[in-house]
């Protein structure tokens, strides 16, 4: 059996591992995060975490309150990051004495981890104590993922059909505690098992062979690790990420990391379908974003399995070092478990890295930016199901407007206030990416910051903007980007596309939510129907292309041609 068989093989028990995983863990997340279903039991955990909550916790409320509560709890919370990173020399937990960031980084390391990207522009363990990187970065994973899974109950609950949203600081508290904390308790478990370091103490000192002292860093990496994964953060304890040994050493934390990178976001759709109560349209939903990222994995693995374009002219051991730079070897001599987890990584909004990324194939590097610009291949926790209502929206208007009706959806109509605040947010994704990158090609802060000329430094530039925009994470690498521009515009960024595409399916949920059901008749398009699954994907693949592929054909499809 050879290494692209194997990986085949891998992927395919993967998916199929987790898939199964899926429905149990919706089934649970839903029971966490919409008590209104539950039993007496469920509902004394309720009243103990009301009384947690204090006041704020206890009233419901609009899809306005529920923003606002949001972006209000997300201020504060970036305040009190930046403080710490900000006076890291002055607090405990600092063994190694690390000082405080540039203020641009620190800008554009706490909007990141806020926002579940958690791009860094720092490297982990030069930068960072083990007390910022618990203390600034790790509690933000939990309630950045606890955020996304807090707005998709509030827009399932307005979809169907409750004009009360729920309220925001018990649905933080839900996910946080009940969802997120037990599972990465389990993961970094797990992960301790896996030979993953875990101790607040500081650099290690060895000697080496030629008799130098070398400092070894170290922390709680199995705990920042497993909420890294689980909530699709992505942000790694060290500037490696996943290809650092310590972060993940061996085939079984390479496996396990691969599977908890996809299970909350497969079980976000289950979630979503109980509490709308449409199960058969959950499930309609789920295929779409299978099928997608199905098509991902296996363009992934085959780009990637044949030499590049730009190494055909070379000979033997020349040309396989080349096409194996910056690669993971360690998994498979082929290094198809880093395109693998490319795949992956994108398809959710991860971001961490199993390989290099600036060193795919063209076409390879190609995939991963598109699961980044269509965002909704599972996508974030939460949010990859809430930007999968925007596709159905537009999807389900242009459907009633070829056969001539009012377009319905959950047997309420979707009408001009509906359509309009879609596009916006569909909009806003694709205008931010593409407009970062043309500036930033355009001027010196993007020319000097690219390793390469040509169409490969137009990908770095677009892959860093597309990263941010889609609250990825990940990075082409090759990029000087820790400069005062590329943090600012980048950060800037990451915290409009977060939530623009958050509060505006409150909005729209809400705007639903407040009309009086249609009966559904025999013009009515199904939701839950092959017909509707082939439309919904032919709108999600004609709403990328038309925004991206002018930038796609001058970055990766020029190299790839070159």
């Amino acid at each position: 059996m050879n290494d692209f068989t194997r990986s085949i093989l891998l992927f395919t028990v993967l998916i199929a591992t987790v898939a199964c995983a899926s429905w149990p863990l919706g089934r649970y997340m839903a029971w966490s995060m919409d008590p209104k279903v539950c039993g007496p039991r469920r509902q004394r955990l309720e009243s103990f975490m009301e009384r947690l909550a204090g006041r704020a916790g206890r009233a419901g409320q609009s899809w306005k309150g529920y923003a606002l509560a949001m972006l209000c709890c997300n201020s504060i919370l970036f305040a009190i990051g930046w403080l710490v990173l900000a006076f890291q020399a002055e607090l405990p937990w600092n063994p190694d004495h690390k000082g405080a960031l540039e203020p641009s980084l620190i800008f554009h390391t706490i909007a990141s981890f806020v926002t579940n990207t958690n791009a860094q522009h720092y490297s982990g363990e030069v930068s960072l104590s083990p007390g910022a990187q618990l203390g600034a970065l790790m509690w933000l994973q939990f309630l950045s993922a606890g955020t996304g899974i807090a707005a998709l109950a509030a827009v399932a609950r307005g979809l169907a059909g409750r004009l009360d949203m729920g309220n925001f600081f018990m649905d933080l508290q839900r996910a946080t505690f009940l969802v997120l904390l037990p599972g990465a308790l389990v993961l970094a478990a797990l992960f301790v098992l896996g030979g993953l370091p875990m101790t607040m103490s500081g650099s290690a000192n060895a000697i080496t062979l030629e008799g130098v002292s070398q400092g070894i860093a170290r922390g709680p990496v199995a705990a920042f690790v497993a909420i890294k994964q689980l909530g699709t953060n992505g942000g790694g304890y060290f500037g490696a990420n996943s290809t650092h040994p310590f972060e993940n050493p061996n085939f079984w934390t390479n496996v396990i990391s691969m599977l908890a990178i996809l299970i909350i976001p497969m079980s976000s759709v289950w979630m979503f379908g109980r509490i709308v109560q449409r199960m058969n349209h959950a499930k309609a939903i789920y295929l779409v974003m299978l099928l997608l990222l199905l098509g991902k994995i296996g363009c992934a693995l085959w780009f990637e399995s044949q030499p590049a374009r730009a190494f055909e002219g070379l000979a033997g051991v020349e040309q396989v070092s080349r096409n194996l730079e910056g690669k993971e070897l360690g998994f498979g001599t082929s290094g198809l478990s880093g395109p693998l987890w490319a795949a992956l990584t994108t398809a959710t909004s991860n971001g961490s890295v199993g390989a290099m990324h600036d060193s795919l194939n063209p076409l390879t590097g190609l995939v991963a930016m598109v699961g980044m610009w269509l965002n909704a291949t599972y996508g974030g926790v939460g949010v990859g199901m809430i930007n999968m209502l925007l596709y159905i929206v537009i999807a389900v208007f242009i459907a009633g407007m070829m056969v001539g009706r009012t377009p319905e959806y959950l047997n309420r109509r979707i009408e001009a206030r509906e359509i309009k605040l879609a596009i916006l947010a569909t909009i806003a994704h694709g205008s931010i990416t593409l407009l970062g990158t043309a500036i930033f090609s355009a001027t010196a802060w993007g020319r000097e910051a690219t390793s390469n000329w040509g169409p490969h430094g137009f990908s770095q530039i677009l892959y860093e903007f597309t990263s941010a925009s889609a609250n990825n994470g990940s990075g082409f690498e090759g990029l000087a980007d820790n400069t005062v521009p590329w943090n600012i515009a980048t950060g800037v960024a990451m915290l409009l596309n977060r939530y623009v595409p958050i509060v505006v399916p409150l909005a729209i949920a809400s705007s639903l939510a407040a009309k009086r059901p249609t009966g559904q008749t025999g013009g009515t398009l199904s939701v839950q129907d092959s017909t509707f699954v082939v439309i919904l994907v032919a709108t999600i693949l004609i709403v990328g292309a038309l925004t991206f592929f002018p930038a796609a054909a001058l970055g990766p499809l020029a190299e790839h041609f070159m």
